[in-house]
């Protein structure tokens, strides 16, 4: 009988293959390697998208992201309370200058009744003192003030204090029909709307 190789048919290099067959990946290992080729493809600084394991897409938020919209509602807020400061401090200045334009007012009236008063005697019909008198008066007339209070005026309790109650004048010097003043003993000031001081009057009403 005569002895048969069974590599003797085969052809050459087959008995190079014994041992080292070829097998193909399992489906778990063929899956990772498809997560990581698309992961070394992802562009460097982007979050991979991938979905969840309920099967729901799922994402992540970069940090950088999220940290600039942190100091984007920091900035806007920040801006916020610059406008309301600013607004405030205007608001203030206006009610501080006002003040003081009241205070200054309120101390020069003692010199405007003297003034005035003198006017009134015939002290002021000409010279220096007439002209800065006049002076005086005009400039202080440039920050509102208004000097009020005449015969004739309707009697108003914010503007005017009643000092006496005379009769009605008889000469009809005076006419109305509600109480009215019918003497001055003290003008009264105003600067603009405000009252600096009420003019003290006289007043009668209607027989």
């Amino acid at each position: 009988m005569t002895d048969q190789n069974p590599t003797a048919d085969q052809p050459d290099g087959a008995e190079a293959m014994v041992g080292s067959e070829e097998f193909e990946p399992t489906t778990a290992e063929a899956a990772a390697a498809e997560q990581a080729a698309v992961a070394d493809q992802q562009p460097a600084g982007e979050t991979v998208t991938g979905e969840t394991g309920s099967g729901e897409p799922g994402s992540e938020v970069h940090p950088d992201t999220a940290l600039a919209a942190e100091r984007l509602t920091d900035l806007q807020r920040l801006q916020a309370e610059y406008v309301n400061y600013k607004r405030r401090v205007d608001r203030d200045r206006a009610v501080v200058q006002e003040r003081a334009v009241r205070d200054v007012l309120e101390t020069l009236l003692p010199v405007l009744d003297d003034i005035s008063a003198a006017r009134e005697h015939g002290d002021l019909a000409d010279g220096p003192f007439a002209k800065i008198a006049d002076k005086l008066e005009s400039t202080l007339g440039r920050f509102g003030l208004e000097r009020y209070g005449a015969v004739g005026e309707e009697f108003d309790p914010g503007r005017h204090e009643a000092l006496m109650h005379a009769a009605w004048p008889s000469d009809g010097s005076v006419s109305g029909d509600s109480t009215t003043v019918v003497q001055v003993l003290q003008p009264g000031y105003r600067a603009g709307e405000q009252v600096l001081r009420a003019a003290r009057v006289a007043v009668a009403d209607p027989e």
